[in-house]
C-alpha cells in the first residue's frame, strides 16, 4: 500500500471538513476583514520522526480554496528533524483558517504512526519485520496501514476477507483445531493459526498451512516453539511488545511481529502552521 487512491483521500478529508464546519461554517474566520487576500504560511515540525499524510493535508486546503498553492518541502517516509519547513502554503486567508486544522490532524496522525513504527523498526534485526494489526481507527484504516508502510512497517491483512487467521475464540468454537485448520488449507487463502504454548503448536505440526502466530510467549517458550517449526513455516509473534522488549523478542529469530500499539496507540506528530 504505497500510495492511496484520490478518491478515498477525498472522501475522508470531505466528511473530516463537514464535521468541524457543519452547521454554519468558521463563525470566526467570518469576523476577518481581509480574508480572501492570499498569504503564505509554513508547516514546521516540533520534533523529529517520519512524515506521512501530506496528501490528505493538502486535500484539506485544496476543498476549502481552490486558489491554493501547496509546496511539499518533504515526502511521505522521509525523516525530519525539529525546525524543519515540511509545506509552504499560498492561499486565501480564510482557505488556511478554515482548513488548518483539519489538515493538521491528519498529518500529524499519519505522521505519528510513521514515527513510531519507524522507531520499532530501528530496534529489530533484519530478518524481523514489523506489521500492524487490525487494531484501527475506523473508517481510517488505509490511511494509518500506509502510514506503517511510511515508517519501513509492513502491512498484515487488510481486512477479514483477506487471510484466514485462526485465533482462540475459532478454536474455542469449532473445537476441533487440526479440522478446521484442513477446511482452511483447501480455501487456498494464506492460513494462519494462532498458539498460545507449545503443547498447541506439538498438535498442528504437519499441517500445511502457512503461518505460526506465537501469542504472549515468553521468549524461552518461543525459542523452544522456532526449534520445533525448523523453518516449515512463517513465524510471528503477538502480545505486549513495547520498544523495550522488541529488541528481544526479535533476536529469536522470529519472521515477523505485530505491533497493535503502532496504530491504536500512536502519539500525534507534533506542528505547528505559521502565517509568514
Amino acid at each position: 500500500m504505497l500510495k492511496l487512491n484520490p478518491s478515498y483521500i477525498k472522501n475522508i478529508v470531505k466528511k473530516a471538513l463537514e464535521e468541524d464546519l457543519k452547521p454554519r461554517g468558521d463563525i470566526t474566520t467570518n469576523l476577518i476583514k481581509k480574508k480572501d487576500r492570499v498569504v503564505r504560511a509554513l508547516i514546521i515540525a516540533k520534533q523529529d520522526g517520519v512524515i506521512a499524510g501530506l496528501d490528505f493535508c493538502k486535500t484539506a486546503f485544496q476543498l476549502i480554496g481552490r486558489e491554493l498553492k501547496f509546496k511539499k518541502k518533504v515526502f511521505d517516509g522521509e525523516k525530519v528533524k525539529k525546525n524543519r519547513v515540511i509545506v509552504e502554503i499560498k492561499a486565501k486567508i480564510k482557505t488556511i483558517l478554515i482548513a488548518e486544522r483539519t489538515a493538521l490532524n491528519f498529518l500529524n496522525h499519519a505522521s505519528g504512526i510513521a514515527t513510531i513504527t519507524n522507531q520499532f523498526v530501528k530496534k529489530i534485526s533484519k530478518k524481523t519485520k514489523i506489521c500492524c494489526t487490525r487494531k484501527t481507527t475506523p473508517n481510517l484504516r488505509a490511511l494509518e496501514k500506509y502510514a506503517v508502510k511510511m515508517g519501513g512497517g509492513h502491512n498484515h491483512r487488510y481486512n477479514l476477507s483477506d487471510e484466514i487467521l485462526i485465533k482462540e475464540n475459532h478454536i474455542t468454537a469449532y473445537s476441533n483445531l487440526r479440522n478446521l485448520i484442513e477446511k482452511a488449507i483447501k480455501t487456498k487463502k494464506i492460513v494462519t493459526v494462532e498458539v498460545e504454548n507449545i503443547n498447541q503448536l506439538k498438535q498442528i505440526l504437519g499441517l500445511k498451512f502457512n503461518r505460526v502466530l506465537f501469542d504472549n510467549m515468553s521468549t524461552k517458550q518461543l525459542r523452544k516453539c522456532l526449534k520445533l517449526c525448523k523453518n516449515k513455516y512463517q513465524t510471528e509473534y503477538s502480545g505486549n511488545t513495547t520498544l523495550k522488549n522488541v529488541k528481544v523478542i526479535s533476536t529469536t529469530g522470529i519472521d515477523r511481529i505485530s505491533v497493535g500499539a503502532i496504530t491504536h496507540s500512536a502519539k500525534s506528530f507534533d506542528t505547528t502552521l505559521l502565517f509568514r
